[in-house]
């Protein structure tokens, strides 16, 4: 566990290091886990490019959005799944299953947001991942697994189905919708892919895609002249920084907020990865 903990840490810790140490000591390769003439100078130019901010607040605009769609389609979809009367379950199951053995690949998928007009708008970084086949067969056994009493009650005393969901079954659920908001907040963060293809307007970048921008912004002249429209430079003229301090800050600027979210949802983690491997 040492080891393992080691071989995690220390990119990490040198990803720290290396954003907050001199240009010196980063060209020369001396740094490791601890910064080497210290400075927050990358931090400070990094933070004078409104890209940061703007990628940030979409960033979170998507993962919020995409995330909760999610939860609500999913559980949407899985509920009417465990009804045993349910009118169409066979055909349901079966057209979910068919969806997670063959896909259309990028350029129908691309064909059909640009029919639903919805390219280069948020929608198409919320929309299409509403649904998951996968998703729902796990919300399916886990609402399963909940006693039959408690629906039934709930329904002798003139709840109905959508009472019963929203009121009995999602509440018993939070183990699962903590793990799979989770799992779709880190997903949703992490995506650049998406913007790439679908995304024009510079405005509507998430943040990874601004991280990808600096990553390839390989030397000091390319990273100073990366300014937009009436915008300042994030490495102003006279700055001896260098460029893998800038790429390395940004890194840090993108990791900090799942790594700060993740503790709470921690308490629930270990319960929700076992949705499902376990029946009755």
């Amino acid at each position: 566990m040492i080891v393992i903990l080691v071989v995690v840490l220390y990119p990490i810790l040198n990803i720290i290091a290396t954003s907050m140490s001199g240009s010196r000591f980063i060209s020369s390769g001396s740094v490791t886990v601890w910064p080497q003439g210290f400075t927050l100078q990358a931090y400070r130019d990094v933070f004078q490019d409104p890209f940061i901010y703007k990628g940030y607040l979409n960033s979170i605009l998507y993962a919020v959005g995409s995330t909760g769609i999610m939860l609500i389609f999913t559980s949407l979809m899985a509920y009417p799944l465990t009804m045993p009367g349910f009118i169409g379950k066979k055909f349901f199951t079966v057209f979910l299953m068919i969806t997670m053995f063959f896909g259309g690949g990028l350029i129908p998928t691309y064909l059909l947001m640009r029919s639903l007009h919805l390219l280069d708008t948020v929608w198409v970084m919320i929309l299409p991942g509403a649904v998951g086949a996968y998703n729902v067969f796990l919300f399916r056994t886990f609402f399963s697994n909940i006693p039959a009493e408690l629906k039934e009650s709930a329904l002798i005393d003139g709840a109905n189905d959508v009472v019963v969901l929203f009121k009995i079954i999602l509440p018993l659920s939070k183990a699962l919708l903590a793990t799979f908001a989770l799992f779709g907040l880190v997903g949703s963060w992490n995506s650049w892919f998406e913007a790439l293809i679908y995304l024009r307007d510079q405005d509507k970048y998430p943040l990874q895609m601004i991280l990808r921008n600096y990553l390839f912004a390989m030397d000091t002249k390319a990273i100073q002249g990366r300014v937009g429209a009436g915008n300042v430079a994030i490495n102003g003229p006279g700055t001896a920084l260098d460029p893998k301090a800038i790429r390395m800050s940004v890194i840090i600027i993108t990791m900090f907020p799942i790594m700060a979210i993740y503790p709470f949802f921690q308490k629930h983690f270990t319960k929700g990865v076992f949705v499902g491997a376990i029946k009755g």
